[in-house]
């Protein structure tokens, strides 16, 4: 492997150590504080392997601190919610597993389970009656761990990158086609208005839907559990067994999920459906919300300057502005991606000036149309 890459990969593990030892430190759940430690000491004994790796290319090398964008994302999850950090940090661990396993498998080795790392937490933790955890503890971990990207993060920054190139691209056009400051800002207001509507009723419809497909999902679940309770046990047997497990770990995790009916609803719902109960209980309304108001920040920043200022300096300061909310936003995005935040700031920042430059030449080509 590439000295390079091998270094990057030892980063990620010291950086996905620092955040579940900082978030275990502000948890108030003694048995989720208990996990995320665990997940930490994993994390770096990780770290610890790849470090002897890079030793063998150069000797001299040592561990890593947490890097600048571990330390930013603790800060943004004051803000968007720890448990999208721990989605994204699963995402990482997850493909890693995945890329164990394939390099084993093409290399002749036999895959032992432990790339599983995720799975061999939830076992252990299973398995540790001093833990004293329940199914449904399980179940809450499991929704907190699963792979979805920091759905709250995500939101922020595609939200607002959607506001900040549509305007942009709304304003440019108009103003290359020489129309009066008025006309330009009232476009602008106008797109701003009906972006953030369309945004929010979308999120609104999305979230609203989803909740209501889900819920039906559970509740023909819960008419299958208590019609056949056996048959549903075995399927989640089946399940664990699926994800690595022997068929003896399978079949206690399945009968302690089975200990009432709550727990057994909340494994099957988990395991079986994939959805997080949770999830259920947020408000499509403040989905709506949030997207209006984060779709309007975007659209605000390629408009502003036209309120104080008209012609090429209004032009050029709205340009100019767009671009450092666009490079901004591209470096959000490494936050769930892991990619440079110089390639992802300025590959934000070409598509948002390409689509610039083509709405005001197709601005310009009108007004001078119009013209004659």
């Amino acid at each position: 492997m590439d000295l390079n890459k091998l270094k990057g990969q030892l980063q990620t593990e010291v950086d996905t150590a620092f955040l579940y030892d900082s978030i275990a430190a502000i948890q108030s759940d003694d048995n989720l504080t208990r996990v995320l430690r665990s997940l930490g000491e994993i994390e770096k004994g990780h770290a610890k392997h790849m470090l002897n790796k890079v030793l063998t290319f150069e000797s001299n090398y040592t561990m890593p601190l947490p890097s600048p964008r571990a330390k930013l994302q603790l800060k943004l999850g004051k803000l968007f919610g720890y448990n999208s950090i721990i989605s994204s940090l699963s995402s990482i661990e997850k493909q890693f597993a995945v890329n164990a396993i394939k390099n084993k498998i093409e290399s002749g080795e036999k895959p032992t389970g432990f790339e599983h790392n995720h799975l061999k937490i939830i076992e252990a933790v299973n398995n540790n009656a001093a833990l004293n955890v329940s199914g449904g503890f399980l179940s809450k971990f499991e929704s907190r761990h699963k792979s979805v990207g920091g759905n709250a993060l995500r939101a922020a920054v595609l939200g607002s990158n959607d506001g900040l190139v549509s305007n942009m691209s709304l304003v440019m056009g108009v103003a290359g086609a020489a129309v009066s400051n008025n006309t330009i800002l009232l476009t602008g207001i106008a797109g701003l208005m009906a972006g953030a509507i369309s945004m929010a009723l979308g999120e609104w419809l999305s979230v609203q839907s989803s909740r209501e497909l889900n819920q039906r999902q559970i509740d023909l679940e819960t008419e299958e559990l208590e019609a056949s309770p056996e048959e549903e046990k075995k399927e989640l047997v089946l399940l664990y067994q699926a994800k690595g497990m022997n068929i003896v770990e399978a079949q206690k995790l399945a009968d302690k999920a089975f200990e009432n009916p709550q727990t057994a609803i909340d494994a099957i719902v988990t395991e079986e459906l994939g959805i997080d109960k949770e999830e259920l209980g947020g408000s499509a309304w403040e989905a709506a919300t949030a997207s209006f108001v984060l779709f309007a920040i975007g659209a605000i920043i390629p408009l502003y300057p036209f309120m104080f200022l008209d012609g090429k300096n209004a032009i050029l300061l709205s340009v100019g502005s767009s671009v450092v909310g666009l490079f901004g936003i591209g470096a959000a995005i490494t936050l769930l991606t892991g990619k440079s935040i110089w390639f992802s700031g300025l590959r934000q920042v070409s598509f948002g000036l390409v689509a610039a430059a083509v709405t005001y030449g197709i601005g310009s080509l009108i007004g001078v149309s119009l013209a004659r």
